[in-house]
């Protein structure tokens, strides 16, 4: 069953990168930065792996480290969690979807608080006390 399970997260990998590529926003700026796509479906499918079925593959670290060089906005995240629920939902079986996407959810959250800019400060207009 674990094996069963290591081939669907092989397959989500495979299939949220299908969908990524051909998004035009990602598609670019993921082919700018991985230049071995095989190499890196391994690392991935080793991070997800390990967060999904508590494997020990992934020895990188935090995954967020990895990512901190990108410039990204909003949008950039919306998109990835739009390809990556597809890719769940096409790919893992009905266990491991609500672990995915709740893990994945928190990443997103995670990343853009510590990868976008703080929103600019709301000012009040002269006279206007609180």
């Amino acid at each position: 069953m674990k094996q069963d399970f290591e081939h669907a997260v092989l397959a989500m990998v495979r299939r949220f990168y299908t969908l990524s590529l051909q998004d035009d926003l990602l598609g670019p700026m993921f082919r700018a930065e991985i230049s071995d796509f095989d190499e890196h479906y391994g690392i991935v499918a080793d991070f997800w792996s390990h967060a999904l079925l508590g494997t020990d593959r992934y020895k990188r670290g935090t995954p967020y480290a990895h990512h901190t060089k990108l410039t990204v906005e909003e949008a950039h995240f919306d998109r990835w969690m739009a390809a990556f629920e597809q890719a769940v939902e096409e790919e893992l079986p009905e266990q491991l979807v609500g672990p995915a996407m709740q893990r994945a959810r928190h990443m997103t959250q995670s990343f853009k608080m510590g990868m976008l800019p703080l929103p600019a400060p709301k000012t009040r207009p002269a006279g206007v006390s609180t």
